[in-house]
């Protein structure tokens, strides 16, 4: 099983790939950095979506050219990571979540427009992606299994929010996902987790905490923790990642829900 990963700030490269330089790859989107290479034994391709250096904001990430990359790479699956804040206090930072939900109200790309593959009128397969939950079972338990046998405290389910950046949120915008149910935000998931399922890929996401969001606790989290935890994800999520593969090679994992479509 070929497995796309796509890892975000603080993890510009994975730990352990063992592969060569990214190489540009056109696609009708635009062009993306993907790297081909070989992770905890398993072959795997990798989208750094910030790029090196953090080139890319948030609001700058292209994230339909990076699935559709992924997809044309022969990808059977993805894992994304993010580093998030906490909306849920009882949420350890440091700690890990798999999440179960989304919270994509808006279900729009950094540029406004409609988040979505099915750009142009009368394409084939144009349609609506139909599930009940957005992200493959069959990933998510892999995941949670191997942080457990990493030792890294994990949280089984939770709401990802997804937030438009790159600024972060008021206290009364985080009091209205904490409403909603959110678990966690970040800036850059939910177009992944919309445009996978629309290309039939399976997809888990994977966070790590590295702040309360604004308003969850009395006081912020100060800025040099939130940096410290940031640079300490990127060795948890590769271990984690590393430990999650091989679990993948035999595994039955499907794409998420149906589609109802066009031809």
């Amino acid at each position: 099983m070929r497995i796309g990963i796509i890892t975000g700030s603080g993890t510009y490269a994975l730990p352990g790939l063992e592969a060569g330089d990214p190489t540009p790859v056109e696609t009708r989107f635009g062009t993306v950095p993907i790297t081909h290479g070989t992770f905890a034994g398993c072959e795997v391709v990798h989208v750094s979506r910030h790029r090196e250096g953090h080139e890319l904001l948030s609001s700058a990430v292209t994230h339909q050219a990076n699935i559709t990359a992924l997809a044309e790479a022969g990808v059977d699956a993805i894992l994304a990571a993010t580093v998030c804040g906490a909306s849920d206090a009882s949420v350890p930072l440091g700690s890990l979540i798999v999440f179960d939900d989304l919270f994509f109200l808006q279900n729009r790309l950094p540029d406004g427009s409609i988040c979505t593959l099915h750009t142009e009128p009368g394409a084939p397969g144009r349609g609506h992606w139909v599930f009940d939950d957005p992200f493959s079972a069959p990933l998510r338990q892999a995941l949670l299994t191997g942080a457990r046998e990493c030792g890294h405290e994990v949280r089984d389910g939770g709401t990802y929010g997804h937030v438009d950046g790159p600024r972060f949120n008021t206290k009364s915008e985080i009091r209205m996902l904490m409403g909603a149910g959110v678990t966690a935000v970040s800036q850059t998931a939910g177009p992944e987790t919309v445009l996978a399922g629309e290309a039939k890929l399976p997809f888990a996401l994977l966070g790590y905490a590295t702040d309360y969001a604004n308003g969850v606790q009395e006081e912020a989290t100060e800025m040099a923790e939130l940096v410290r935890l940031i640079e300490a994800s990127t060795a948890t999520f590769a271990g984690t990642l590393a430990a999650t593969l091989p679990r993948l090679a035999d595994a039955e994992v499907a794409p998420t829900g149906g589609h109802f479509s066009w031809d």
